[in-house]
C-alpha cells in the first residue's frame, strides 16, 4: 500500500478561536464542515480539502515545548512579497532559509503559530531573487 498524499495534521490546543483565526488570517484557510465528535474542534480547508484539523483541550499546553513530536508541517505557496508583509503588519517573526539542490531551488519562510507549532510556508527561489533575499 503505498502513500498517495497527505491528508492533514492535527493540533491540540485551549485557544480554539485564536488559532481558528490566525490559520485563516494568515495562512489564508477557511474553517468549515466538521462531523460532530463529540469535543470542540475545528476543521481548516484549502479548497476541499480540510488540511489543519483543531483539537480544543483544557489543558494549558507548553508552546514549543521540548517533548512534542511533531517538529513542523509545510505548505507549497506562490506569492512571497505579499505574504511576507502580511507577516511583517501581524508582528510574526520569520526565518528565511535557502535550500538548494536535490530539494529543487526553495525558500522557506519558518514562522509559528499562536500556540508555538512550527510552520514553513516553501516558495520558489525566484521570488526571492526577484525581492533580492
Amino acid at each position: 500500500m503505498p502513500i498517495v498524499a497527505f491528508d492533514h495534521v492535527n493540533i491540540r490546543t485551549n485557544r480554539l478561536a485564536e488559532m481558528t483565526g490566525w490559520y485563516e488570517r494568515i495562512l489564508g484557510l477557511k474553517a468549515g464542515p466538521r462531523p460532530d465528535f463529540g469535543f470542540p474542534g475545528a476543521w481548516l480547508y484549502l479548497g476541499d480539502v480540510a488540511l489543519v484539523h483543531l483539537v480544543e483541550t483544557p489543558v494549558q499546553l507548553d508552546a514549543g515545548a521540548a517533548t512534542a513530536q511533531l517538529e513542523h508541517f509545510a505548505f507549497t505557496a506562490s506569492g512571497m512579497a505579499g505574504f511576507l508583509a502580511l507577516l511583517e503588519r501581524e508582528g510574526i517573526p520569520v526565518r528565511l532559509v535557502r535550500v538548494a539542490a536535490p530539494a529543487g531551488d526553495v525558500v522557506q519562510v519558518n514562522i509559528h503559530d499562536p500556540d508555538g507549532n512550527h510552520i514553513h510556508v516553501d516558495f520558489p527561489g525566484a521570488e526571492a531573487d526577484a525581492l533580492g533575499l
